[in-house]
C-alpha cells in the first residue's frame, strides 16, 4: 500500500532518531518509493527543521533545542498513540459539575479534546468550567453545551496555534483549577519538561502552576528528549500517561519525583 507524506515523514524521521543518519537509498528501499521522492520528503523535513541535509541523505538536526513542526504535521505523527493516550487521560477528567480544567495547547491534549466533543462523552461530561491556551481546542468545544470553555487572551502562535503572552499568564495567576493536562516537546529526567519557544514555556508554566493536579501527556517520542527551555520540573508533574514503559533511568527519575506513570492501552 502506498504511503501518504505524513506517513513516509514518520518513518523517515523515527528512523533518524534510532541511527542519527540516513540515506535516500535505504529510505528508498524501505518504504518502497522512488529517490526522487525521498528527496522531496527530505528537502520538506529541512524546511520544517526536523532534520539536515547532506549529501546523499540527512542527518539529525544541528539545533535540536529550537526545532518546532507544524501542527498540521505533529497531527499526523503518532496519531494512534495519541489516542490512546487522550482515552487513558479520560479517567481524571473530574465528574463534578463545580470542577474546572485546564487544558494546554498540543497535538496530544488537542486528542483529548476531541473525546470530550465526542456526543458520546458529552452526554456524560458535568465538568462546567474549562480554560484553555490553545485556539484549536477552543473552537473543538466550544459547541459542547455542558462547557463553559474560555480561551486564554494574547497573540495566537500559527506553528502551534498557542495562546502567549503576559495577558494569559497574569490570568491563569489568578487561577487555581481542579487539574490541568499538559502537552510537551521533550520530557528528560534531569532537565524536566521542556518546549522551544520561551513565550510559549511561560504559559505552560503558569497552568502547571494554576492546578491541584497535573496531568502530563506525552507520547514515548519526546521521553528522554529535551528542548531549549523548561517549563516544569519532574516534581511539578503529579501523573505522566504514555504510551511505552519508560526507559529506566527515567523511570527511576519519575519514580523518586513521585509521579505516578500510566502506560495507555495496558491499564
Amino acid at each position: 500500500m502506498t504511503l501518504l507524506a505524513p506517513e513516509r515523514h514518520e518513518r523517515i524521521l523515527d528512523r533518524l532518531r534510532r541511527t542519527g543518519t540516513i540515506t535516500v537509498q535505504e529510505i528508498a528501499h524501505d518504504l518502497k518509493v522512488t529517490k526522487e521522492t525521498v528527496r522531496r520528503d527530505l528537502d520538506q523535513l529541512e524546511t520544517a527543521g526536523s532534520l539536515q541535509r547532506v549529501h546523499g541523505g540527512a542527518v539529525v538536526s544541528s539545533s535540536p533545542s529550537r526545532r518546532e513542526t507544524s501542527l498540521r504535521q505533529r497531527q499526523s505523527e503518532h496519531s494512534q498513540q495519541k489516542r490512546d493516550i487522550a482515552r487513558a487521560a479520560l479517567e481524571f477528567v473530574p465528574s463534578s459539575p463545580e470542577a474546572s480544567l485546564l487544558i494546554d495547547a498540543g497535538t496530544t491534549t488537542e486528542a483529548l479534546a476531541e473525546l470530550l466533543a465526542a456526543p458520546s462523552a458529552a452526554e456524560h461530561l458535568h465538568t462546567r468550567f474549562l480554560t484553555t491556551s490553545s485556539v484549536p481546542i477552543a473552537q473543538k468545544l466550544a459547541e459542547v453545551a455542558s462547557l463553559n470553555v474560555e480561551v486564554l487572551g494574547g497573540k495566537v502562535r500559527g506553528i502551534t496555534g498557542a495562546v502567549v503572552g503576559a495577558a494569559a499568564v497574569a490570568t491563569l495567576s489568578r487561577r487555581q483549577a481542579d487539574v490541568a493536562f499538559i502537552g510537551t516537546n521533550g520530557v528528560d529526567a534531569g532537565f524536566g519538561l521542556s518546549t522551544p519557544d520561551t513565550a510559549e514555556a511561560a504559559v505552560k508554566s503558569a497552568l502547571v502552576q494554576a492546578a491541584r493536579q497535573v496531568v502530563l501527556l506525552a507520547d514515548s517520542s519526546k521521553l528522554g528528549h529535551r528542548t531549549l527551555v523548561q517549563f516544569a520540573t519532574l516534581k511539578e508533574i503529579d501523573v505522566l500517561i504514555t504510551d511505552t514503559t519508560p526507559q529506566p533511568a527515567m523511570a527511576e527519575s519519575l519514580h523518586e519525583a513521585d509521579v505516578r506513570v500510566i502506560v495507555a492501552g495496558t491499564q
